[in-house]
């Protein structure tokens, strides 16, 4: 399988440099900065404060997938209810009927289909839809297929982005979903048959996942946060991010993320057959118990 070295060699340069920058943000800022190019951010940065063109989307989603087929459906139709006008789906070499699936969105214009081969791609995927994508979309949201964006207090995603239009990104906690005991598969949504929740402030909970304005950052840090070239970060409260999401307690009253971290322990064991988009290290059976939270039911 296809690996990206050029990729491999700016992040680890990257990862030596940023390492000596105490402050925790400020690191893994200049850690996305870096791996872009440092010049290449600066040049992209004045391009785009020259850049008048009004996006064709207010809200679009980019996401990385292999062998998601069963789940694209429910996946798209309910971002699609939340507000979302576009879907850049990028496919690790599903070896499924993940086209087939996708086709008649594909057709409509509402997924653009990228087939992305290789392994550790995930990084990748997410900038080049940034590159390609940055004048197309007012907003873009970056999440994983096991992953919907509920927003509590308004009725869609875009009205609570309204409200965030001065940041460059918005951070959002996850709200973890157990299995709620099922060992096998069953017919019906993942919203439908998992409605058991972790406790809201569980440390995993924590994490985020970002929502970006693709003309204002430049790459991604991993999968959680973004590189700013201009303007600032907040939270789902609108409050300027002083601290990694590492070091916040969890914010699901205004706008979460539901994450079906593992569903059923048949279609973890799936999952983890898949592999990982970011590391060549497969999930631990441990990762199961970690995740598999029932403490709260809907």
């Amino acid at each position: 399988m296809k690996i990206d070295p050029i990729f491999l060699v700016k992040k680890g340069l990257a990862e030596i440099v940023a390492g000596v920058i105490p402050n925790k943000m400020e690191r893994n800022r200049w850690r996305g900065i870096l791996r872009y190019g440092p010049i290449r951010a600066m040049a992209l940065s004045l391009r785009l404060w020259r850049e008048k063109t009004p996006p064709r989307y207010y809200l679009a989603i980019c996401t990385i997938a292999k062998n998601e087929a069963p789940y694209f459906e429910e996946w798209i139709e309910w971002h699609r209810k939340q507000g979302v006008e576009k879907f850049y789906i990028y496919d690790n070499e599903s070896s499924d009927n993940t086209k087939e699936v996708l086709a008649p969105y594909v057709k409509s214009g509402l997924v653009e289909y990228v087939f992305w081969p290789g392994m550790k791609r995930q990084l990748t995927a997410y900038d080049d839809c940034l590159d390609k994508h940055r004048l197309d979309a007012r907003w873009i949201a970056v999440i994983d297929m096991d992953e919907f964006i509920v927003p509590i207090k308004d009725r869609t995603i875009p009205e609570f982005l309204k409200r965030f239009e001065n940041f460059s990104v918005v951070e959002i906690n996850w709200l973890i979903y157990g299995s709620g005991g099922a060992r096998k598969k069953e017919n019906g949504t993942a919203m439908g048959r998992f409605r058991q929740h972790s406790f809201p402030n569980h440390i995993l909970n924590r994490h985020v996942k970002s929502i970006v304005d693709p003309r204002r950052v430049c790459s991604f840090i991993g999968c959680h946060e973004a590189a700013r070239i201009s303007g600032q970060a907040a939270d789902s409260h609108g409050q300027p991010i002083k601290k990694n999401f590492h070091d916040r307690e969890p914010q699901q009253d205004v706008i979460r993320i539901n994450h079906y971290a593992v569903k059923s322990y048949e279609e973890f064991l799936a999952k983890r057959a898949r592999g990982r988009a970011r590391t060549f290290k497969l999930r631990g059976l441990d990762y199961f118990n970690r995740y598999d939270l029932n403490d709260i039911k809907d």
